[in-house]
């Protein structure tokens, strides 16, 4: 149930896709072809991932064996443990409870729980965070002999939350499961019925999350992915199936990729929960020195490759997740696979993520690489197509400019390179500069962008 990050195995696949012509063929190819390679190296049976681009999901595809036993190809409506992921939908449920004035994230843990070493001091907020101090029940990657039999939250917190902190209260970060358990017991307490019921009616039934299932109770059917695990780099085993009681709210849910996905997308469109909640899951927590934690209430908070990333990682016995979600681009990319102790849905994450933006990307840096090559070409012939500049560009190109352009660049003849390099912000516009060589000669062009497209800025100098 920690914030696992994984990868997985190929063979066969399945596929459904929704508005798959939304993503680009080549896109797609780039994504099946990267999943591939990452179950070819994992050694991962299956992995079923869903990918949202501009706030609507746009893929859904699985690949690989569910059942190995069986030959049983993976498939998309098939549900998979999300482990740790579940922690984003306990803290949500705290979050509405609070939005109702039910508690306060500033309430101690013993007004709700009792049993708890110092629960007088450590408040809800810290539990959510990470920052109690509480010492985490499972640490390892593999099912301990003990965890084959029943136990309850209650049991949990008396094994592991009424010991010697790990450290004083906001004062570090540690993963803890034990923290989620407690959580899932005050959401059950203060709504006066169990986590998942509440989830069920406030979450999973108004976002149509149908495959939702509670795998703390039992196990995922037979039509449903087997749970795997290897030994170093041994074939897939079947792996145990921790006794019940042992995920609770710290890992309990398993569903659909592309439920997942919905829900991802609910996160974007800030349809459950109030904007200052969203706001209080995604912010990065600060410890007492002040230093960041990269964790919020629930889930990681970052920056991937520029972009705002909230994220989580979920493992439990025979299964690893991962989910990332892109707000400001209404991107999220969600990745399920059947085999615990693997980097597998990490990997292919990450693969998929490189396909997604790069797309864009490269299409945008070919479109402002084809128009500076435009430009620069008529430059050196002393003429400009006004029409794409600002006229504070315009000014700047006056017959005495245009005049030095064309006999300084004009000798030089057609580029022989022409490179862009990643575009940046500034004074409200796009910056991108431009490495050129041409006639023996290294140039840098920089230009700015404005909103409306037109150029404010296209200077070329030496280098």
């Amino acid at each position: 149930m920690k914030r696992a990050i994984v990868l997985l195995v190929a063979s066969g696949l399945a596929s459904l896709t929704a508005s798959a012509q939304d993503l680009r063929a080549d896109i797609r190819t780039r994504i099946d072809l990267g999943v591939n390679e990452v179950l070819a190296a994992t050694g991962a049976p299956s992995a079923s991932i869903a990918i949202v681009r501009d706030g609507g999901i746009v893929y859904a595809h699985a690949y690989g064996k569910a059942q190995i036993e069986r030959g049983k190809a993976a498939a998309p409506e098939m549900r998979y443990s999300i482990g740790s992921i579940s922690k984003q939908f306990t803290s949500t449920a705290v979050l509405l409870l609070a939005e109702q004035g039910k508690l306060s994230l500033d309430d101690p843990v013993s007004k709700y729980v009792s049993g708890t070493t110092r629960g007088g001091e450590i408040t809800i907020r810290q539990i959510l965070s990470m920052t109690s101090g509480y010492q985490d029940y499972w640490p390892q990657d593999y099912v301990m002999p003990g965890m084959l039999q029943p136990t309850t939250p209650s049991q949990i917190v008396a094994g592991w939350a009424n010991k010697p902190l790990d450290f004083e209260p906001g004062t570090k970060w540690q993963y803890s499961n034990t923290n989620y358990v407690i959580a899932g017991m005050i959401v059950e307490k203060v709504a006066g019925k169990p986590l998942v019921d509440f989830l069920t009616e406030r979450i999973f039934r108004p976002l149509k999350m149908l495959s939702v299932t509670n795998i703390d109770e039992a196990p995922l059917g037979g039509e449903d992915p087997s749970r795997y695990l290897r030994y170093a780099t041994g074939p897939p085993r079947p792996a145990p199936k921790e006794g019940k009681g042992w995920l609770s709210a710290a890992g309990e849910l398993a569903m659909t990729a592309r439920d997942l996905a919905t829900w991802d997308i609910s996160m974007i469109d800030q349809t459950v929960l109030k904007p200052a909640s969203y706001h209080a899951m995604q912010t990065d927590t600060l410890l007492k020195s002040g230093i960041p934690t990269g964790y919020g209430l629930g889930v990681s908070v970052g920056v991937n490759g520029g972009r705002r990333m909230i994220s989580h990682g979920g493992e439990v016995s025979g299964f690893t997740a991962s989910n990332q979600v892109f707000p400001d681009d209404r991107a999220a990319i969600v990745v399920l696979v059947n085999m615990d102790a693997t980097g597998a849905a990490g990997q292919i994450a990450g693969r998929i993520s490189s396909a997604l933006f790069a797309g864009a990307a490269d299409r945008e840096t070919e479109e402002a690489t084809a128009q500076a090559k435009k430009i620069f070409d008529e430059l050196q012939h002393g003429l400009i197509d006004r029409a794409l500049f600002s006229s504070n560009a315009n000014a700047y190109f006056s017959a005495q400019a245009l005049e030095d352009f064309a006999s300084s660049l004009g000798p030089l003849g057609v580029p022989d390179s022409f490179t862009a390099n990643p575009k940046f912000l500034r004074g409200g516009m796009v910056g991108r500069t431009f490495r050129i060589r041409a006639g023996g000669k290294n140039l840098s062009l920089t230009t700015f962008t404005l909103p409306d497209g037109k150029l404010e800025q296209f200077q070329i100098a030496g280098q």
